[in-house]
């Protein structure tokens, strides 16, 4: 004989629900919203982005044609709460050839920035700029050649596979602190981009959803 849920399993069940919500923050959810809620800046041109099925996945593909300009969302996320930044991507080649430490060579097939404010302010920002690197290899980090506000990290190197889609996660708060000694509570946008506007080439990458998770 089925027996009826008692009133604390039911409480128990909701509360298990209400908890499991709350350990994700979706950046993106492609198959729901496309691009609904991110905006675009330009740097020089327009990369290409738009939301197509890849292999049975809906993602954001990016085309750079001598281009750079990046999608961005601005969302506050506690990161006591969930600082594992996930994604997946996958890239068509790798720009090889390129000094990454210089500003010609300052080109990345896939890139994804996670940013902190301290103020209102431009200056007052840290950056966390996680790439696919065409010269460097996985595991390193260097200065963005722009600016000391952002470090670059070589998540991917020119020995990955194109057209193999990653999965990625990284620990957005012991980045922080590892990368600039700075202990984080809040990141406040989270940004895509594909861009060749210095050296002038192509590059074609996917990306997948973004979630925050415990």
């Amino acid at each position: 004989m089925m027996l009826k849920p008692t009133l604390a399993a039911l409480l128990l069940t909701c509360s298990i629900s209400a908890l499991a919500m709350e350990s994700q923050v979706n950046i993106s959810d492609i198959a729901a919203e496309g691009l609904k809620g991110w905006q675009e800046h330009d740097f020089k041109g327009k990369t290409q982005y738009r939301v197509i099925n890849l292999n049975g996945t809906p993602m954001i593909s990016a085309h750079s044609d001598g281009t750079a300009s990046g999608l961005y969302k601005e969302i506050r996320v506690d990161l006591q709460e969930t600082p594992y930044l996930n994604w997946q991507w996958q890239i068509e080649q790798p720009l090889s050839g390129l000094n990454e430490q210089s500003k010609a060579g300052d080109d990345y097939s896939a890139r994804v920035y996670v940013i902190m404010r301290s103020g209102l302010l431009p200056w007052r920002t840290r950056a966390l700029n996680y790439v696919w690197s065409s010269g460097q290899p996985a595991g390193s980090d260097w200065p963005n050649a722009y600016t000391d506000r952002a470090r670059m990290i070589a998540v991917r190197s020119a020995t990955d596979r194109p057209g193999r889609l990653y999965s990625e996660r990284r620990n957005i708060q012991e980045d922080f602190q590892r990368y600039f000694d700075t202990r984080v509570r809040y990141i406040d946008v989270i940004a895509i981009m594909t861009d060749t506007d210095n050296s002038g080439r192509q590059a074609h990458a996917y990306y997948g959803d973004i979630y925050f998770s415990k």
